[in-house]
């Protein structure tokens, strides 16, 4: 009994899909995606501007792929119709981010900038100098873009700096002084 597995996903509208023998290709204002799927194990199904996934048989490994080319598909058609934001927040003297071209230019306390190349249909913009929005059709390389950059330099618990997510809670530690004097 999957719940994701068998969510009818409603098709938006401006949003066209094409099932093809192994994948779904699905076009929207933000561009084109395609999904594939192991069509000896998943069926896709385009009926009344509603797409059902189903399965062929109960394997554990089908029962997962269910599941996911169901979600996959759900990320494709949100991706291509509204498209998925990744917001980061830099913390730290003198850090900052900086979008030139096609790179992301970062100063993170090192003693040399740190530059990250912005992959194809994704758009990168900084608002300030301490903010980083991310925003494209494809949900993974949004998040693995956001995850690049924050790897860079992650956040540390003692005072707070680095790279993270906008809506991340960093648990702080207390340092060596902060215990106590023991006499």
């Amino acid at each position: 009994m999957s719940r994701i597995g068998n969510r009818i996903l409603p098709i938006p509208a401006g949003v066209n899909v094409e099932i093809l023998a192994s994948e779904v290709k699905i076009t929207g204002k933000l561009g084109t995606l395609n999904i594939p799927f192991d069509s000896s194990k998943i069926v896709v199904l385009n009926k009344e501007s509603k797409i059902i996934v189903k399965r062929n048989n109960e394997e554990k490994q089908t029962k997962m792929l269910h599941g996911t080319t169901n979600a996959n598909i759900k990320n494709a058609l949100v991706g291509v119709n509204e498209g998925h934001t990744k917001k980061l927040k830099i913390t730290g003297v003198g850090y900052k981010a900086a979008v030139s071209g096609s790179n992301v230019n970062l100063n993170l306390g090192y003693s040399h900038p740190v530059s990250v190349a912005i992959p194809q249909g994704i758009n990168v913009t900084c608002p300030q100098a301490t903010e980083i929005v991310i925003t494209g059709a494809d949900k993974a390389v949004v998040g693995q873009l956001a995850a690049v950059i924050r790897s860079k330099r992650e956040p540390e618990p003692y005072k707070g700096k680095g790279v993270m997510y906008s809506d991340e809670q960093i648990i702080r530690k207390v340092g060596k002084t902060a215990e106590g004097s023991k006499k």
